[in-house]
């Protein structure tokens, strides 16, 4: 949950299915016993981070950590810093390993989100995309980046990448389908450049402009 995990189909998932759901991102290895600063997706950090609670991870193909779990043996709070401790990760070195891994939990794709301006993955794919009122595309998937979420937009024949923040997407509109975005100039087109916008010598000398002279 986030302003906005993944599931790439528009249709509603059936009952019971399951997806997943970011919770957290590790920030910064913290002391020598292999405790890691949390970057936390969730109002609910204690109950998600309670001992024994394990997460699926993201992190690249050549970490030792790909493909397998990462279990909570003790969660605390360190000058307003949520800290995490894990089993298997009991030294700084270990913990080096971790940083910027993204945690993932299995969640019901059928349940709402309970926060306000929050929304699951499969609830945005599949939504038109609309810019002063035309469409322009259709969301085909979420990305999540350390920075921040990107909504991937199909339009046309490309892949727009959309800052999912409410200065570019102010609203969601998941009963009627859509999104509204407000991009800047050159996110959903090219931009002229400047060689074909300027006149051409040519032009110029041959009608100079008198400082005071009319135009049509």
């Amino acid at each position: 949950m986030s302003r906005t995990t993944d599931v790439a189909e528009k249709a509603t998932p059936p009952e019971g299915a399951k997806t997943q759901l970011r919770v957290g991102r590790l920030v910064k290895a913290h002391g020598l016993k292999g405790a890691l600063k949390l970057e936390l997706y969730t109002d609910d950090p204690a109950g998600r981070f309670a001992p024994g609670s394990t997460f699926t991870l993201q992190v690249p193909e050549s970490s030792a950590w790909h493909r397998k779990t990462l279990t909570v043996r003790e969660f605390r709070w360190m000058n307003t810093h949520p800290v995490a401790f894990f089993e298997g990760v009991d030294d700084r070195d270990a913990a080096e390993g971790l940083v910027k891994a993204i945690l993932w939990i299995d969640a019901d794709a059928t349940a709402q989100p309970i926060e306000e301006d929050a929304w699951y993955d499969h609830q945005l794919v599949g939504l038109d995309v609309v810019r002063d009122g035309v469409s322009v595309g259709t969301i085909v998937r979420v990305d999540h980046m350390p920075a921040q979420d990107l909504l991937i937009i199909k339009a046309g024949e490309n892949e727009v990448m959309v800052p999912f923040v409410a200065a570019i997407v102010p609203e969601v509109d998941v009963a009627a389908g859509r999104v509204t975005v407000t991009p800047p100039p050159g996110l959903f087109e090219d931009l002229a450049d400047d060689a074909d916008e300027a006149p051409s010598d040519d032009a110029g000398a041959a009608e100079p402009s008198a400082p005071d002279a009319q135009t049509d």
